[in-house]
């Protein structure tokens, strides 16, 4: 029942923004993710937040990143090797591995 209160909290008729309310209405997006503006008492738009538009573009990314990995792993007929095997034919050891700091990728 939680979740259907935060839905009508988060409506906003279109003619409070006729009304001059704007600002007002775009405050609330400091407490409030998302706001779904109604137009003749039907969605016609939805507000989100900075912090949630950010947050849904890097869940978007990461998907799509994914799909690519999943992509190439199934596309990959190549007979995997094992790492052992590529350790001894790089010269690198377990402890060089442990030794070493973490990188951080962007």
């Amino acid at each position: 029942m939680a979740h259907a209160a935060n839905v009508l909290n988060s409506l906003v008729p279109i003619t409070q923004f006729n009304r001059g309310q704007a600002a007002r209405i775009f405050d609330r997006l400091h407490s409030e993710s998302q706001l779904v503006v109604l137009k003749n008492n039907q969605p016609a738009a939805v507000i989100l937040s900075p912090s949630e538009f950010q947050r849904l573009s890097e869940i978007e990314e990461d998907y799509l990143l994914l799909r690519e990995a999943m992509a190439r792993l199934s596309a990959n007929t190549a007979p995997a090797a094992a790492m052992g095997d590529v350790m001894r034919e790089l010269g690198v050891t377990q402890e060089e591995l442990d030794a070493a700091e973490d990188v951080m990728i962007e």
